[in-house]
């Protein structure tokens, strides 16, 4: 099992990572975070009303689901939103260079770190 640190180390293992948190979609406060390239409090704050604005979407369709990932394509950036399995209420941000990631391989590092994300 992983604490927030070391999952946050081990998502920087990725080829293009730039950098990481890890969220409190109640309050939209980072637990940890890693790396650097993007101002991860403000994404932090601005991706949690993403996640609630899913929820309430699914919500509203009747849709009786889980949210595995959300995955925010930029000209220059991946943005992956993952929350957590294990830990209702938190989710795994990550950003990587998209020159030189692979995304179906980030894709599966967040679900692996979250796997064994315990705190």
């Amino acid at each position: 099992m992983a604490n927030i640190k070391q999952t946050l180390e081990e998502l920087m293992t990725l080829d293009g990572a730039m950098c990481g948190a890890v969220v409190d979609s109640a309050s939209g406060m980072m637990l940890g975070s890693i790396g650097s390239g993007v101002d991860l409090e403000v994404a932090a704050a601005g991706n949690t009303e993403v996640v609630r604005s899913k929820m309430k979407t699914m919500r509203a369709l009747g849709l009786s689901d889980v949210i595995e990932d959300i995955l925010i394509t930029l000209g220059k950036q991946y943005h992956i939103i993952r929350p957590s399995s294990r830990k209702e209420g938190v989710f795994i941000y990550f950003v990587l260079d998209k020159a030189r990631a692979n995304l179906a391989m980030a894709r599966r590092k967040t679900q692996d770190v979250d796997k064994e994300m315990n705190f």
